[in-house]
């Protein structure tokens, strides 16, 4: 791939905010770095996509490695892959901030959320399939609740209630007024 973009930068086609010389060192630096890739020639298209596809729309670190979370540094266990063993880390707020904020995406990216069976386009043809193999009737999806249903229901409150124990009711919107 280092290759590829070097040979883009060559022919001028690949475009960067940084300077060309800045950007051949980012390239030499990414060529010399150890990378983990589990790819091979045997490994089909779809396997490869559901291989990366488990990796998008995850946290960057799962809940339970966290270790010890303060105001001052933050703890948490990763695998390190050369050493084959898990590795405590620790990180400044900052350096973790800095470090986390590499695994947002920019604004008015999209990250790909469902491919494959799990498409909702095809979640459907396959559910309707799943069904009449076990010859089953598949069940209507039951109605949403109300918002003020819901409230009453988890929270125990009627919003529709007034502090004097009047029942309210819909009468009109009125406009915003600016001052």
């Amino acid at each position: 791939m280092i290759t590829y973009l070097r040979e883009a930068l060559k022919a001028k086609v690949l475009r960067s905010e940084l300077g060309a010389e800045e950007l051949k060192r980012v390239l030499t630096t990414q060529y010399e770095r150890w990378w983990n890739i589990k790819l091979t020639g045997l490994m089909s298209k779809q396997h490869f996509l559901g291989y990366a596809g488990r990796y998008i729309r995850h946290p960057p670190i799962a809940q339970h490695r966290f270790v010890k979370v303060t105001d001052r540094e933050v703890q948490f266990w990763r695998k390190n892959l050369k050493q084959k063993r898990r590795v405590l880390t620790r990180y400044s707020l900052e350096e973790f901030v800095a470090t986390l904020s590499e695994h947002v995406p920019d604004r008015y990216r999209h990250g790909m959320r469902y491919f494959g069976v799990l498409a909702p386009r095809s979640k459907a043809r396959m559910s309707a399939a799943l069904f009449e193999l076990l010859r089953q009737e598949k069940r209507s999806r039951p109605r949403r609740l109300s918002w003020a249903n819901s409230l009453r229901k988890h929270f125990r409150v009627d919003p529709l209630v007034d502090s004097c124990g009047q029942s309210m009711h819909w009468v009109r919107r009125l406009s915003p007024v600016t001052s």
